[in-house]
């Protein structure tokens, strides 16, 4: 059926969109989960195209919300609403989900949950109502709800799979909320075909039509269904053949909704004034409204007039015969009556102890400035971000702002709302807030955060100006912030070395040495305090030599390992670059593994993100790009849960160790360099001198390397430094090859490290050629590096040592070492040096050594929960980890033991072998 407030006439048409719902609704039957936004303009037929393919279900919990335009800045209203029906399966959810839920909707007090948190909250709360049958989760106006509900949403949108559920999301084409919901499946929704809008304009009308004019209403419409339902009723035929035979379209849009108010204005001015109450009051509270309407002095009879008119349906909510006679209604009116409307309605909100709804009425009634209001609004902007509704939260303080007089608090406003906007990730509107700001009407705390504000900007937008200057301005902002705010000082310094790392050689508007000297003197040469100790490493780390810098890097990583895992979330992605630093990739691993751990039991995946990200370079940079590979794809996948397209998760060098032509590589990595993330381009190139290393093209591989050694960076050079050693001495250029070895040999005598003990003694039996002294500096490589949890430089240690024993006739101690090289080349899937080991075999008359084929045909998210089923998870851990539900874990593990041909969990390490988690 069509359907215009209550009335309702036969649906016509749209057969093949109700195929589509139709299958979706038997998929979600099937437990195969589905969702579907439906998009398109007023009167387009969302609605009634949504509640025709959910009306007739049985054996099926049908949850329903709409969007309202008073809930749009209160977080998670929406949320709220659809878990209400719930509520009884909140305690069967695990503690931190249910906690969660309930602090997001205002049930509890606590610590702001993390959004995409309160979304796997959500997809597990109706994922457990799913126990009686299916789910068909119904949102229609999606465009009215609070960012934080729509966000929430989508997130579990995203997570669907092999659940019994179904979510519909109807809206408006054009919506801001498209950002929200990208990625996920359309159906957009255009007018109906000639012969369906001929025949609803038939069966409409209470009177016959020519059907010439049939046709010519149809086509000037565009098959608008509201058009031609309300045309149809309302216009006389005669009426609707002057139209057809005008020159001029048939009303539509904004026409249509120029011929409602034409409709409204011929009531009595009393409806009129009802009618603007109840358009004011947006979520349709009839209690609300008629009271409002009495404290107005409106008599009763005007609502059962206006129902009469077929304009409203009263029941347990107030809904318009459609958003356009509502906003027809609204916008027709003069702004002084809304404001009375408004105040009326804020009024009564408030008796009736409403407080959010109340600051929304109370802002909309407001003209020019108004500090009252602006006041209000910042106790809802503050209780929003008790609740985690930091976009919510940024809507309200700017609004806030708007009606503050001119002075520092309506500075401090829009700073706030900048802040909050950024921790949201809505980074434009951050920007717009913070260039609102009047600098002379900022202290110096202020005129820091707002320098702040800007820095932190610089990755989401990929400006490369600011990307390489994020540094210079916490550099700036920590000065801003010395005089009075130390605390703040200290985490500027801490942001601008980190924003430092991704800039790496295209750092501008300070150095690295500057960065150093600014922290040591903010924090002098000793800190007992976690963050001053942290601090003092890396000033050491830039400033020092490495025996001095040593102690220092131990102790920040021996406190970060002993700090709480609050801390973990703000500090440890640092333990990466201690770690790096140490040559100790193995605690590096293990503090970003916990960072990961609490990044994904937080909810925090921008955090989650990053960490991942990290540590796939970390892996990488310990010879392991098969399990850098596997970051990768849990990157990939946080992605896809955040909405943002996975396929543009690249990392150049991680390709370049997998065997990509180096031109891709390198493109890759110019590519990155023009955004200003030289680090990423360092790595890429660096990884390709590497695969020229692997191939014998010694002279690339130093003439790439040359530039980085000759222009250092901090922990970063002597990893490259290895690599320059082997190139150089191989590419006949020694004398660059032992000037190497003397920058390297330092740094080897003040940190205890198998993995750079066993490098450097492989570059000194490089230097060495094919002298008899080489062969005990081989062995010794080979022991060091069999303990340093680094597989590549393992296999580079055998490989040169199986070299080494072919050129001295001993082809069976040869094919032991290379044939050791082979197997570890081959498990972390490092192609490139497998082929130049599986060559050197050869070469030693050993013609058995073929590639080794892939194992199985696991695609990636079947990949990662085997592995993490491997390791003894229980499938509720793996659905927390891969942000999924558990009947998406198990649906996956059947797929996993089928294709693996086991039958129990116990194999699956056996049969995966020895994975990260």
């Amino acid at each position: 059926m069509w359907r215009i407030g209550d009335a309702q006439v036969p649906l016509v048409g749209r057969a093949e969109e109700r195929r589509v719902l139709a299958a979706l609704v038997s998929a979600a039957r099937d437990g195969s989960g589905g969702s579907l936004v439906v998009r398109g303009d007023p009167g387009i037929g969302k609605t009634s195209l949504v509640r025709a393919a959910t009306a007739q279900l049985t054996d099926v919990l049908l949850l329903s919300v709409d969007g309202f335009e008073a809930e749009s800045t209160l977080p998670f209203a929406g949320v709220q609403r659809i878990g209400m029906p719930l509520a009884d399966h909140i305690d069967a959810l695990p503690p931190r989900f249910a906690t969660a839920l309930r602090v997001a909707t205002g049930y509890a007090a606590g610590p702001p949950p993390e959004p995409f948190l309160v979304g796997l909250a959500l997809l597990a709360l109706i994922a457990e109502s799913t126990t009686g049958g299916p789910v068909v989760v119904v949102v229609d106006d999606a465009h009215l709800l609070d960012p934080e509900s729509l966000g929430a949403l989508a997130f579990v949108a995203r997570r669907l799979d092999a659940e019994s559920i179904l979510l519909l999301i109807a809206l408006r084409d054009g919506a801001p909320a498209d950002a929200l919901l990208a990625g996920l499946p359309e159906l957009r929704l255009t007018g109906l075909d000639v012969p369906a809008a001929v025949a609803l304009v038939s069966r409409s009308s209470e009177q016959p039509i020519d059907p010439v004019v049939a046709v010519r209403v149809a086509e000037e419409t565009g098959g608008n269904p509201l058009a031609l339902v309300d045309l149809a009723r309302d216009l006389t035929p005669g009426r609707l053949s002057e139209l057809s035979l005008s020159e001029g379209p048939v009303p539509i849009g904004h026409r249509l909704e120029g011929h409602y108010l034409a409709t409204v204005r011929a009531h009595d001015p009393d409806v009129q004034s009802w009618l603007l109450v109840a358009a004011a009051a947006s979520g349709g509270d009839p209690l609300l409204i008629e009271r409002a309407v009495d404290r107005l002095g409106i008599p009763a009879r005007a609502a059962t007039a206006a129902e009469a008119a077929g304009l409203v349906s009263v029941g347990t909510t107030i809904r318009f015969r459609h958003p356009l006679v509502r906003s027809a209604v609204y916008g027709g009116a003069a702004a002084q009556d809304r404001r009375h409307a408004h105040t009326a309605l804020g009024a009564e909100a408030l008796a009736r102890g409403l407080v959010e709804l109340a600051a929304w009425h109370r802002a909309e009634a407001a003209f020019g400035v108004d500090d009252d209001a602006a006041d209000r609004l910042q106790e809802v902007a503050d209780r929003a971000g008790r609740r985690g509704g930091f976009a919510s939260r940024a809507r309200l303080l700017a609004r806030a702002a708007d009606l503050t007089s001119m002075g520092p608090r309506r500075a401090a406003r829009l700073l706030d709302a900048a802040e909050a906007a950024g921790l949201a990730g809505a980074a434009r509107l951050a920007l717009d807030l913070v260039d609102r700001i009047p600098g002379e009407q900022l202290d110096d705390v202020q005129r820091g955060r707002t320098i702040a504000v800007r820095a932190s900007l610089a990755a989401f937008l990929a400006d490369p100006v600011h990307v390489a200057r994020a540094s210079a301005e916490m550099l700036d902002a920590a000065d801003a912030f010395a005089p009075t705010a130390p605390e703040r000082e200290r985490r500027a310094l801490l942001f601008a070395f980190q924003y430092a790392l991704p800039a790496e050689r295209s750092l501008a508007g300070t150095t690295v040495d500057a960065i150093g000297r600014r922290i040591r003197s903010a924090v002098g040469e000793r800190a007992d305090d976690p963050l001053g100790i942290i601090l003092s490493a890396l000033a050491s780390l830039i400033l020092d030599a490495p025996a001095e810098a040593a102690p220092r890097l131990r102790t920040a990583v021996a406190t970060l390992h002993a700090r709480p895992d609050d801390d973990i979330l703000d500090y440890g992605a640092l333990g990466a670059v201690l770690c790096t630093a140490l040559w100790d990739g193995e605690t590096g691993d293990d503090l970003l593994n916990r960072l990961v751990r609490v990044a994904r039991e937080r909810g925090s995946l921008r955090i989650l993100d990053a960490a991942l990200w990290t540590q796939s370079l970390l892996r990488l940079g310990r010879g392991d790009p098969a399990a850098a590979g596997r970051s990768l794809e849990h990157v990939r996948e946080v992605r896809r849960a955040m909405g943002f397209p996975a396929e543009h998760v690249v990392n150049a060098a991680q390709l370049a160790w997998s065997g990509a032509p180096p031109a891709t590589v390198l493109g890759i990595a110019e590519a990155v360099l023009a955004l200003g993330f030289g680090g990423v381009h360092s790595s890429g190139v660096r990884a390709v001198a590497i695969q020229d290393i692997a191939a014998g093209h010694y002279r690339d591989a130093f003439e790439r390397l040359k530039p980085f050694v000759e222009e250092p960076f901090l922990h970063i050079t002597p990893h490259e430094l290895t690599d320059f050693v082997e190139a150089a001495e191989r590419s006949g250029n020694g004398t660059a090859a032992l000037a190497a070895m003397e920058r390297l040999e330092p740094v080897s005598a003040a940190i205890d490290s198998p993995w750079l003990t066993g490098v450097v003694t492989r570059c000194r039996a490089l230097l060495l050629g094919d002298a008899l002294e080489a062969e005990p500096l081989h062995r010794g490589a080979v022991d060091l590096l069999s303990e340093a949890g680094t597989p590549a430089d393992l296999g580079r240690a055998h490989l040169l040592y199986g070299e080494w024993l072919r050129r001295q006739r001993r082809r069976r101690d040869a094919r032991t070492e290379l044939r050791l090289a082979l197997d570890v080349f081959e498990r972390v899937e490092a192609p490139v040096f497998a082929a130049r080991a599986r060559a050197e075999l050869e070469k030693t008359g050993d013609r058995q050594a073929e590639v080794r084929a892939d194992p199985s045909s696991l695609t990636p998210q079947e990949s990662a929960v085997a592995r993490l089923a491997a390791r003894g998870r229980t499938n509720a851990e793996i659905a927390s980890a891969l942000f999924i539900s558990t009947s998406t874990v198990d649906y996956h593990l059947r797929k996993v033991f089928q294709k693996l041909g086991i039958s129990s969990r116990r194999l699956l390490a056996e049969r995966l072998g020895l994975l990260d988690p």
